[in-house]
């Protein structure tokens, strides 16, 4: 789905997209894990697949250098599935790392992941999911 301002964020905020997630994607840095947790599902959902890349940290297992393949599959991702809802079901905040446990509730059916995110460099980037 196209990104439109006036839309209503995807994160649950309950917000308008223009006040929420999208000045995230437009460059300013998340505050926190849990933020940038959310703004990187509304990406996924507004297929905003530079978003996803430049917050993903190179050691995550989902990095990798044919960023052109990971842009199509990310955005095929986001074009073939309704994001219904995002559930938060844990956040464990550290000074540099964090952990952020959430139910993506999807047209697929419900993802559920604990995902670790580290602070490095001035910014919070996803590095994958635990265990």
């Amino acid at each position: 789905m196209k990104a439109q301002p006036n839309a209503p964020c995807p994160c649950g905020s309950r917000q308008k997209y223009k006040k929420c997630c999208r000045r995230y994607h437009l460059g300013a840095l998340a505050p926190d894990a849990l933020t940038l947790m959310k703004s990187r599902y509304s990406a996924y959902a507004f297929e905003q697949a530079d978003y996803i890349i430049a917050t993903t940290h190179p050691s995550s297992p989902e990095y990798t250098d044919d960023t052109a393949q990971w842009k199509k599959e990310i955005v095929a991702f986001g074009r073939h599935t309704e994001f219904i809802r995002l559930e938060i079901v844990e956040h464990t905040p550290k000074e540099k790392e964090a952990f952020v446990h959430f139910k993506a509730h999807l047209s697929s059916g419900i993802l559920e992941e604990k995902s670790r995110f580290v602070f490095e460099k001035g910014r919070w980037l996803y590095a994958g999911k635990e265990g």
